[in-house]
């Protein structure tokens, strides 16, 4: 019995490098570095340097892959939790508790009662409060639809006169 080593895999063509980039540019995330990480093993016997040349994506993120695969966790990074601005609600409650207030008094039921919805005719121009179409947006948030009223119109008289 002889013993065969397997040598290099053979490179990627170039249809196929095009075909493992646009696949690893949809994924995102752990699901993309665990691509990466499986072609890195596969074509590049698992050196980020030479997948880094091989087919461009950052060594740092193959390496992350590799170590996420090595020891079976995911990495979550930290973006998500501190990244974005927060909501005007957030931001100042109690404002946002002054506008609920103000949206009540000036609700009104449905005129039809078919409805659960309450509409709104309410129109923001004080300096302190954000722009109108900001108060817009979280009117909407807190539920608080804005639609023109319609008056209610009583039943139309289906009966003839004789």
């Amino acid at each position: 019995m002889t013993n065969q080593t397997e040598g290099p895999p053979e490179p990627p063509t170039a249809s196929q490098l095009d075909d493992l980039r646009l696949a690893a540019s949809r994924l995102s995330g752990p699901a993309r570095r665990a691509f990466q990480a499986e072609m890195t093993l596969k074509y590049c016997e698992g050196n980020p340097g030479r997948a880094e040349r091989l087919f461009g994506w950052g060594r740092q993120t193959v390496a992350l892959g590799l170590a996420e695969q090595q020891h079976q966790m995911i990495c979550v990074g930290s973006q998500s939790g501190f990244a974005g601005n927060k909501r005007w609600e957030e931001r100042y409650p109690e404002a946002a508790a002054a506008l609920v207030t103000l949206a009540e008094a000036h609700s009104q039921q449905d005129p039809s009662f078919k409805t659960s919805i309450a509409y709104t005719r309410l129109t923001v121009s004080e300096a302190h409060l954000p722009a109108r179409s900001t108060v817009a947006v979280i009117r909407n948030r807190l539920g608080y639809r804005l639609r023109p009223v319609v008056k209610a119109k009583p039943p139309k008289n289906f009966l003839r006169p004789t």
